[in-house]
C-alpha cells in the first residue's frame, strides 16, 4: 500500500460551506468507499484515525462534514447547539446527508457502486437516517447512535443495517432498541443489533469521559469487538 493521502473536499449546501476529508491509499484507484459521519464534535482526529484504519483494510473513506467548515474545532456547547439545530428538522437533515452521499460518489477514489456509511453518536443517527431515506447504499453501521425515528413517511430500506449499542447507554433505553428492531423489520431490510453489556454511550472514543456526561465512557472491549464486526460486515458487503 502507498502512503495514506488526506485531502479536504469542499462542498456547498444551502448556502453553508462544508469541508469533508477524503482519506485514501494514494493509488488513485477506485475502491469501496465508507462515509464516516462524526460525533457531535464534528470532523476530528478521532474519525480521521478511523478512516486511516479503513484504508488499511482496503477501503477509501470520506469523513463527512455535517455541521460546516466554520465549526471545525468549535467548543462543545457550540457543537451541541449545531446538533440540536440539525436534529430539529429531520427532513432537512436527510437532504444534507443525501448531498454528502453525492459528494462521495463524485470522488474518483471511491467506487460509486460500492459505498457504505458509518456514524458515531449523532453520526450514528445520521447513518440510520441515510438508510431510512431508501438511499442506494450497500450498508450502514451505527456506533452508539441515537435510535429515535425521523417522523417522516417510511421508505423501504435497501441498505443492510447494523447497530452497535452499549446496553447501559442512558440516551438509548431498551425500549428504543426494541422499537428500532421493529422499525427495521417493518422496512424489510437485513438488520443486526449488537448490544454490549456494561457499556455506555461513546464507547469507541478513548476520550469520551472528557465530556463529563453520565453514562458516556470508553469501553475497550466493546470498541474492539464492534470494529471487528464492522470489518466482517464490510467484507460481506463488498467481498
Amino acid at each position: 500500500m502507498k502512503s495514506i493521502d488526506q485531502n479536504h473536499i469542499p462542498q456547498s449546501f444551502n448556502g453553508e460551506e462544508l469541508e469533508s476529508v477524503l482519506v485514501t491509499d494514494g493509488s488513485g484507484q477506485a475502491l469501496p468507499g465508507v462515509i464516516i459521519i462524526p460525533t457531535v464534535m464534528g470532523v476530528s482526529e478521532l474519525e480521521i484515525g478511523f478512516a486511516r484504519d479503513l484504508v488499511g483494510h482496503g477501503h477509501n473513506a470520506l469523513v463527512a462534514d455535517i455541521f460546516g467548515k466554520k465549526f471545525h474545532g468549535a467548543a462543545r456547547d457550540v457543537c451541541f447547539g449545531e446538533m440540536n439545530r440539525l436534529g430539529s428538522d429531520r427532513a432537512a437533515l436527510r437532504e444534507r446527508l443525501l448531498s454528502v452521499l453525492e459528494v462521495a460518489r463524485g470522488q474518483q477514489e471511491i467506487d460509486a457502486g460500492r459505498i457504505a456509511a458509518i456514524g458515531f453518536c449523532f453520526g450514528g443517527k445520521c447513518a440510520l437516517d441515510l438508510a431510512r431515506s431508501g438511499a442506494n447504499v450497500a450498508g450502514v453501521a451505527s456506533f452508539h447512535g441515537l435510535f429515535d425515528p425521523p417522523g417522516l413517511p417510511p421508505q423501504p430500506i435497501k441498505a443492510k443495517v447494523v447497530a452497535y449499542h452499549g446496553w447501559d447507554d442512558p440516551m438509548v433505553p431498551p425500549d428504543a432498541v426494541v422499537a428500532l428492531a421493529k422499525e427495521l423489520t417493518d422496512a424489510g431490510c437485513d438488520w443486526q443489533i449488537h448490544a454490549y453489556g456494561h457499556t455506555g454511550h461513546g464507547f469507541t472514543n478513548p476520550k469520551a469521559s472528557e465530556l463529563q456526561i453520565d453514562g458516556v465512557f470508553y469501553t475497550q472491549a466493546a470498541a474492539r469487538r464492534s470494529f471487528a464486526s464492522l470489518y466482517q460486515f464490510l467484507g460481506e458487503l463488498f467481498g
